[in-house]
């Protein structure tokens, strides 16, 4: 129907309504019409109709979508309705000198009664009737608080999301058997599983947005017993911005499983870093570079540099925030090999950045155990490249992205990454520049993170191989990496090796399993099978080693290592040498200096 024709069709029938609707109160009054004449009638019956529909208009009632009426519809015919009455009685006084109290009165009610009546059966009538058949989903909502009330109905308002919900789980024991848009709350999140049998559900809608990281494990942990799917309702604030509907939900995903909250930044001190200021970050093609971009753009720095040796990667990047960030901030993309001394030496020099974050690196483990020349080259010439090169044109902060695998290394990457920090920290003892570096374990999302394998694998149908069923992790995401990293650097005095408490490791195993139920198949149907540690794995990793714990937090869930520096001579015998020795000969050398191996002193004697 066109919108002339609607609203024309709505007049009709309230005019047919307020008429009937004077009439009737009038016959109830007195059913011989005498205390008025059919004039008199007449023209208040003219004067009501008339300001109803001015009323009517002024209230949009013939502009709403009355299969979606709700309480604010209600109200708006109270008000017309009420105003339309009032109107009519003032002309009574004016005009007859008399009020019909009584009459209009009932006309009131009459009125509400039946405009109410007409547009809340168009809702009822399409509820109940005239709604689309089509593959509805039953979905139990588990949550009953705003976020999940407002869900609920607007899925009973959407006929078209194909999902209807049956019921809510609730853990606050006040609001158990409760209805809410006549909805049970059955029960607590315990009960998930009877639940979904009894009710026969499809869908479980996870709809708490304050729920903590333990909490969203626990609930998952019941979800996963049943054969629904589990998805997650968008955040309250993204709703209510416009950038997605209530019912556009999104699969839970690994990240939403980690028992630990994201650590949060103080905003204020990076804002006095970044601000206004020139940034470079190596490696910013990569997972971690790329995130450093954008969350270091967020604090409108004057000028990034995004400097990486892959041209695809730093393009994409490059235009990413070229398209977020149009105006007051220069973005320059610069293609250089931390290798390349002079390169490096030539644009720390032209462009005179502020901050450096060094995240351009080799991170694969067993590949670096078959290249440990590629990883000296790489992890310790390329950082000692940009750390001196900011060290001789007075960048202010130069913040090296290290790894937990430089704990304790027992593998050439690990050993690389430490090599790295002793550079670093031997520089921040004579230099202006403050010299950092930023420990963290595995980044799940990351080219280098097991979860893109789990996934290839669970596609093709399994098996997921891991290689160790007592192999743990720490995890962390992207976002919470970078974030740690723009801190480390807002508190740097110099010299300092920053940690993050990651809170309690992850078996991979486990990790496993939760990925094929997020993907939707039993482990049954997917299997897993242990393949082997390969060559320089741990079988699990560590943040700080027992003689450089802090036990005390710097900032909340970030500590200071205390690490002890190591004899220059060596690390530039290992700069010299490289090249010359075999990759077994390599190999064991950055294993032995990594790990303070004092027998190293008399190779360097010979």
């Amino acid at each position: 129907m066109s919108y002339q024709k609607r609203v024309a069709s709505l007049m009709i029938l309230d005019s047919i309504i307020v008429l009937t609707a004077i009439y009737v109160s009038y016959l109830i009054i007195n059913p011989t019409l005498r205390i008025f004449t059919y004039q008199t009638l007449f023209f208040m019956s003219f004067i009501l109709l008339v300001s109803h529909h001015l009323f009517a208009g002024a209230y949009n009632l013939y502009k709403k979508a009355w299969e979606y009426a709700s309480v604010g519809e209600l109200i708006a015919i109270a008000k017309a309705v009420t105003l339309s009455i009032f109107t009519t009685a003032i002309v009574q006084q004016f005009v007859f000198h008399d009020i019909y109290f009584r009459a209009l009165a009932i006309t009131w009610m009459l009125h509400i009664l039946l405009i109410g009546g007409s547009r809340f059966s168009w809702r009822v009538l399409r509820d109940r009737y005239i709604k689309p058949k089509k593959d509805v989903k039953r979905a139990l909502i588990v949550g009953a608080g705003a976020a999940g009330t407002m869900l609920a109905r607007q899925l009973l308002k959407s006929y078209d999301s194909g999902i209807q919900p049956i019921a809510f789980i609730d853990d606050d024991p006040a609001k158990y058997k409760l209805q809410i848009h006549g909805l049970n709350v059955e029960g607590d999140s315990k009960w998930i599983g009877r639940v979904v049998e009894k009710l026969k559900i499809d869908k479980i809608i996870i709809a708490i947005p304050s729920l903590k990281k333990e909490e969203m494990k626990a609930i998952y942990e019941e979800c996963a017993k049943t054969n629904a799917k589990t998805v997650i309702m968008p955040l309250i604030e993204d709703v209510m911005l416009g950038s997605v509907s209530v019912n556009q939900f999104r699969d839970v995903e690994v990240e939403d499983l980690l028992g630990r909250e994201p650590v949060e930044l103080d905003s204020k001190s990076i804002q006095e870093k970044l601000t206004g200021k020139t940034i470079l970050v190596t490696g910013a093609g990569g997972s971690i570079g790329s995130e450093i971009c954008r969350q270091v753009c967020s604090f409108h720095p004057e000028r990034i540099l995004l400097l990486g040796h892959g041209e695809n990667s730093i393009y994409q990047i490059d235009i990413e925030l070229r398209n977020k960030y149009q105006d007051g901030l220069e973005i320059i993309p610069v293609i250089a090999d931390v290798q390349d001394r002079q390169r490096i030496f030539d644009v720390i020099e032209q462009y005179q950045p502020d901050v450096v974050y060094h995240a351009a690196a080799h991170k694969h483990v067993p590949l670096m155990e078959y290249n440990p020349k590629e990883a000296v080259k790489n992890n310790v010439l390329g950082t000692k490249n940009v750390a001196e090169a900011a060290d001789t044109f007075g960048v202010g902060t130069f913040v090296l992205v290290s790894s937990d695998k430089a704990v304790n290394p027992t593998n050439v990457m690990g050993s690389t990454k430490r090599i790295a920090e002793m550079l670093i920290q031997q520089l921040a003892k004579g230099s202006n520049t403050k010299f950092v570096a930023v420990r963290f374990g595995n980044v799940l999302g990351s080219r280098g993170s097991v979860i893109p394998l789990f996934k290839k694998q669970i596609q093709a149908g399994g098996p997921v191989t891991v290689t160790h069923p007592d192999m743990t992790r720490y995890f962390m995401t992207i976002p919470e990496a970078s974030r740690l990293v723009m801190q480390a650097g807002a508190l740097a005095r110099g010299g300092e090796i920053f940690v993050l408490d990651m809170g309690e490791p992850i078996k991979i195993v486990d990790l496993a399993r939760n990925l094929i139920r997020l993907s939707g198949y039993t482990i049954e149907e997917i299997g897993i099978e242990f393949s082997g540690i390969r060559p320089g794995e741990k079988m699990f990793e560590e943040l700080l080693n027992e003689n450089e714990v802090h036990k005390e937090a710097i900032f909340p869930k970030i500590f200071i290592g205390k690490t002890t520096l190591q004899p220059q001579e060596e690390i530039d015998y290992l700069l010299r040498k490289y090249k010359d020795m075999s990759e077994k000969e390599l190999a064991d050398y950055v294993l032995d200096l990594a790990n303070n191996r004092r027998v190293l002193v008399e190779m360097v004697a010979n």
